[in-house]
């Protein structure tokens, strides 16, 4: 196998070019434990660590721009993600051990586009915006345009994930994510939550967005438990009021980590949890 490494752009698009077949590499954290396995073999394998393109977190004003070669740990320390995207840093704080959190970046976590992902649940409830680089053309997708399915993704051949663009959150919101696996860290999540709640003074919901991981091919985001939810009061009985909606948005499947029908009862109850860890009225 060869290990190709651009230091520059120009570099990655004439490597890409002589190198069509190649497969990317970011942190490796997920690619390379399927490579030892056998389970793929790349003829080439484009490191993409030498890229400062591709690395950091830019403040644009009203958006961040977050390189798709930023590892988790670098999001979990910013200053900034915590000040305007505490659910992503939540959900980043959870993935995994520090050393894994060292290597493993954002890009990657989006590429592998495991429903099982603990970031895509925060990127979805935040609608994020990926920006797509080839040696041609930049082109933008909402995250949920970009992951088709279990491992697939619409990017094109020569393409390569840049960026991570997202929002930030008008106005002062709730920042909750939550996931149940078999242990609270360092398990793949039978069911995750990330939410972002704006409420008033009287804990009555002005905005919301819901996306859970786990249970469905790709990641569940509801706009009818959402649009139900706007104008009721943030509390457990208000909260069970659109159980029905949940079950009938969710598709998971049954596996050796859980059932379908524990995953199901699980991502009703995370929800109650976010009115339960936020203190509102019951």
């Amino acid at each position: 196998m060869n290990v190709l490494l651009p230091s520059t752009a120009e570099d990655l698009w004439r490597i890409l070019g002589d190198n069509p077949d190649a497969l990317l590499c970011a942190g490796g954290t997920d690619l390379l434990v399927k490579v030892r396995a056998g389970m793929i073999r790349p003829v080439s394998l484009v490191c993409l660590e030498r890229l400062d393109d591709f690395r950091g977190i830019r403040d644009e004003g009203d958006t961040f721009s977050i390189g798709a070669c930023t590892p988790h740990t670098e999001i979990v320390t910013s200053s900034a993600i915590d000040a305007f995207l505490q659910v992503l840093k939540k959900a980043v704080h959870v993935l995994g051990s520090p050393p894994i959190r060292n290597m493993a970046t954002l890009g990657g976590n989006i590429c592998t586009a495991s429903p099982a992902g603990d970031t895509l649940p925060a990127l979805y409830a935040l609608d994020a915006e990926l920006e797509l680089w080839s040696r041609s053309h930049v082109r933008r997708l909402p995250i949920d345009q970009f992951i088709t399915g279990p491992g697939k993704t619409t990017l094109r051949k020569g393409e390569v994930l840049a960026a991570v663009r997202v929002r930030k959150p008008a106005g002062k919101f709730i920042h909750h994510f939550e996931k149940v696996g078999q242990r609270q860290a360092m398990s793949i999540s039978i069911a995750n939550l990330a939410a972002l709640v704006k409420v008033d003074q009287t804990d009555t919901i002005e905005n919301i967005s819901l996306a859970w991981g786990s249970v469905g091919p790709t990641i569940v985001r509801s706009r009818e438990v959402e649009t139900a939810l706007k104008g009721t009061k943030l509390s457990v009985e208000g909260l069970k009021q659109v159980f029905p909606l949940i079950d009938r948005a969710l598709s998971p499947i049954s596996d050796v980590r859980a059932s379908s029908t524990y995953r199901r009862r699980v991502s009703a109850n995370l929800l109650l949890r976010l009115a339960v860890h936020e203190g509102c009225r019951t």
